[in-house]
């Protein structure tokens, strides 16, 4: 594999280091990509940015083994259709880290000191010192909403100006943030206590929104929001209606398109930029090096460390991966998101247990989105890295489970420890959640909505539980209603056609006293 099509506007590292290992480079940033596929046909190896790798190009390109994306996103290639193809996809995760947590610091500093208007003014011949009395970063209370390698570097960069620093991430430990400066928080407690709240969280279906009006009505007066992470995680027309009123600051470098154009928090937003994050001549060094690297390590000796779109070894059904990323997701949501897991027990019955080290990275995926990863030493090291550890249990076979699979998290310590543990197994071609804790026989498939809720039995509680849903327009597709072995509690388990409000959790909790009660989508 010795022919290389780079794309793109990338540091000329990538190119030179390729061409000092014989690898033939074409490099192109001003041709639009189809038209360079067509041009170079005999293409075995594709690195790019934000460029689109789509079928068609994929297509174009019959000899093409790999594309590698000089950054940590990588949604603008078509991982499923090149798996298809037999072609593999990797990514340089945490290249650009550094420069956009030194963005964020940087973003504040200039709202906090009014650097760009008084600049402005400055060069208009005004002098309106008094006008522009700033606030000082030190001793002020940082919130980092999400702990991966970006939060942890605002977190380091922020030490010498001695702010405490209060972090949200529902699978990080609270002895692993202890170790990286920061205290563990519910998020709500996040929003109340800090003066400034920095988000760095893939957008999911989970987190598209997630900071709206009951967040940001538990904002103290005159916070600061920076947003460096996705355009979607910010509910705009809450901050809008509360943002005069809580005296609000918006800082933001991202958009639902990266695109010339009018923008939608034009009126809201104190700072903005063109999603200058990544841009840096050091975060472009470090990922053209990163992605030419790779490659040769590839090339060279087969190494596959940063494929993200793996298929599973021969032998092993992919459905039972999806399985295991379900089971934990319900598992995630059983616990609820502001208790922190430290440790995962695993027991893989019949033929899945000489593949157990292939479900680890679906159980880290459902713990947090922002892992990606399909290697189990990766999956390993990330569990490590939120200080939460995890066995894969001998078995006996005597029990007679078939192919299924038991998964334990156990979240806190001490009086304040929580345990859920779910089994699972597929029939007749579907997902199936068999039981949870001492909830046996639920044969319930982990998919669409589903609201889950304990109680202890009596009669009524289910009708109040429908009659909640019904008030709130919310149609039941499915309900399993089991009681304990105990015969004193009950698990309702209804799956529903949407998402059910938080409004209705809480009246649910308040007419039943139900606990817990979760609500998992899983689409």
């Amino acid at each position: 594999m010795k022919n290389v099509l780079i794309p793109t506007k990338l540091e000329s590292v990538a190119k030179e280091l390729l061409a000092s290992k014989g690898f033939a480079v074409v490099q192109d940033a001003d041709s639009a990509l189809v038209e360079l596929a067509r041009a170079y046909p005999d293409t075995e190896a594709l690195i790019v940015r934000s460029e689109k790798v789509d079928a068609a190009v994929i297509d174009t390109l019959p000899k093409l083994r790999v594309v590698i994306r000089a950054g940590a996103g990588y949604d603008n290639i078509d991982c499923k259709y090149a798996r298809k193809r037999g072609i593999d996809v990797m990514n340089t995760p945490g290249a650009n880290a550094n420069g956009v947590a030194e963005e964020v610091i940087a973003m504040v500093l200039a709202h906090y000191r009014h650097i760009i208007p008084a600049d402005a003014s400055t060069r208009l011949g005004k002098w309106e010192k008094k006008h522009y009395m700033g606030r000082e970063l030190a001793n002020k209370t940082l919130g980092i909403v999400g702990m991966g390698n970006i939060g942890r570097l605002v977190a380091k960069r922020l030490e010498g100006f001695e702010v405490k620093v209060l972090a949200y991430d529902p699978v990080l430990s609270a002895d692993k943030a202890a170790e990286l400066g920061a205290e563990l928080v519910a998020l709500e407690r996040l929003f109340q206590a800090a003066d400034i709240i920095t988000l760095h969280v893939p957008q999911t279906p989970e987190t598209k929104g997630m900071v709206n009006r009951s967040l940001l009505q538990l904002a103290k007066p005159g916070a600061v929001i920076v947003n460096c992470s996705r355009a979607g995680i910010v509910n705009e027309a809450d901050l809008r209606a509360l943002k005069a009123e809580k005296k609000l600051g918006f800082l933001n470098d991202v958009y639902p398109e990266d695109a010339p154009g009018p923008k939608s928090c034009t009126d809201i937003a104190d700072i903005m930029l063109p999603h200058l994050g990544a841009s840096t001549t050091e975060a472009n060094w470090t990922a053209a090096k990163r992605s030419a690297e790779q490659l040769i390590a590839y090339g060279e000796r087969g190494v596959t460390t940063y494929v993200v779109n793996k298929s599973v070894p021969d032998g092993l059904d992919e459905q039972y991966q999806q399985l295991a990323y379900h089971l934990a997701a319900v598992a995630r949501q059983f616990l609820g998101p502001d208790l922190h897991i430290n440790r995962i027990e695993c027991s893989f019955y019949g033929d899945l247990h000489p593949f157990g080290k292939w479900f680890l990275p679906p159980i880290a995926a459902a713990l947090s989105s922002e892992f990606d990863s399909s290697e189990a030493r990766d999956a390993e090291a990330y569990l490590a890295g939120r200080g939460i550890t995890h066995e894969i249990r001998e078995i006996d076979e005597t029990k007679k489970y078939g192919n299924s699979m038991t998964l334990d998290f156990t979240a806190g310590t001490g009086d304040l420890l929580h345990k859920v543990s779910l089994r699972g197994t597929i029939t007749e071609g579907h997902l199936m959640i068999s039981r949870i804790n001492d909830f046996d026989k639920l044969y319930f498939p982990p998919e669409g909505h589903t609201l889950m809720a304990v109680y202890v039995d009596r009669p009524g509680v289910l009708a109040k539980i429908t009659g909640a849903l019904a008030a709130a327009e919310i149609n039941i597709e499915d309900i399993r209603s089991p009681h304990s072995s105990d015969g004193k509690r009950s698990l309702a388990m209804l799956k529903v056609n949407k998402p059910v409000p938080a409004a209705v959790i809480e009246r649910i909790k308040a007419e039943t006293g139900a606990s817990p009660v979760a609500v998992v989508s899983i689409v």
